[in-house]
């Protein structure tokens, strides 16, 4: 349902050269002629219905990105991404086409709150905002299915009017999961789904996600760092490294029989 083909990022003006002169091979991915950083380059990889794909690395990998790329919050430099919601290549969406596909078709869940949710606004219009943009019309049928959303995504619904400020970060979390699937969309993107939490919330957080993810049968990708994430939640993972993919595969192959020198390095540091 997904198609990734030579997704790139490159921040800066690019002179031209900067995906040979940067990457694993070279232990960096700022370019040493003009300065640009290419937080991601050549990045290939296909996603099938209800399938899990886990995107791990270290800080500056540029697995957050690639995310934001597939997410259609941010332009990519170069690429070509197909999805069977939409004839074309969605790096090259019009403005109205980008609008109808985000409140639509895929969800996001950002790794900062604030990115994701209105703190002044209400847990419940967070969500209602969503419905609202993808055409949502009915006050009572909005109301409605926030209530649902709500209980599926384990948020107390007597809190649905109270400020998401005021949310514990377990719950904030639980909303913005509420908001990314609210139109149930085929493919939701997950960054860093665990950051900030305590250890017993990220696990009643990721254990309520994959449920709702086995049940609706959506898409998924998940950056994290966290190896335990990406071990609980991916069916296939890929591994990145200033910028490149440096392996991938079965989750279960890559978390006890990696082959790359760095994924091995990755691993042994998170036992």
């Amino acid at each position: 349902m997904l198609n990734v083909s030579n997704a790139t990022k490159i921040y800066g003006q690019s002179c031209g050269e900067c995906i040979d002169h940067t990457g694993p091979a070279v232990g960096d991915n700022q370019c040493p002629v003009c300065g640009s950083v290419v937080a991601c380059a050549d990045v290939d990889f296909g996603l099938h219905d209800g399938e899990v794909l886990g995107i791990v690395g270290e800080s500056g990998s540029g697995k957050s990105s690639l995310a934001e790329i597939l997410a259609l919050d941010s332009d990519a430099t170069a690429g070509d991404v197909r999805y069977d919601a939409y004839d074309g290549n969605l790096l090259e969406t019009d403005y109205q086409a980008r609008h109808e596909l985000r409140n639509e078709h895929v969800g996001m869940v950002h790794q900062h709150v604030r990115d994701g949710l209105e703190l002044d606004f209400s847990g419940g219009g967070n969500v209602a905002e969503k419905l609202l943009a993808a055409g949502w019309r009915h006050y009572g049928d909005v109301r409605e299915r926030v209530e649902d959303l709500f209980r599926e995504t384990e948020v107390p619904v007597s809190r649905m009017d109270d400020a998401t400020e005021t949310y514990s970060g377990g719950m904030q979390r639980r909303v913005q999961i509420a908001k990314a699937i609210a139109n149930d969309p085929g493919l939701v993107v997950l960054d860093e789904p665990t950051t900030g939490l305590d250890v017993s919330v990220q696990a009643r957080v990721l254990d309520m996600f994959r449920r709702l993810q086995r049940e609706q049968d959506v898409a998924t990708v998940v950056v994290s760092h966290d190896l335990g994430v990406v071990r609980l939640l991916a069916d296939r993972t890929l591994v990145m490294r200033h910028g490149r993919v440096i392996e991938s595969g079965l989750t279960d192959r890559i978390m006890e029989d990696p082959h790359h020198e760095y994924t091995q390095t990755l691993i042994n540091s998170a036992i």
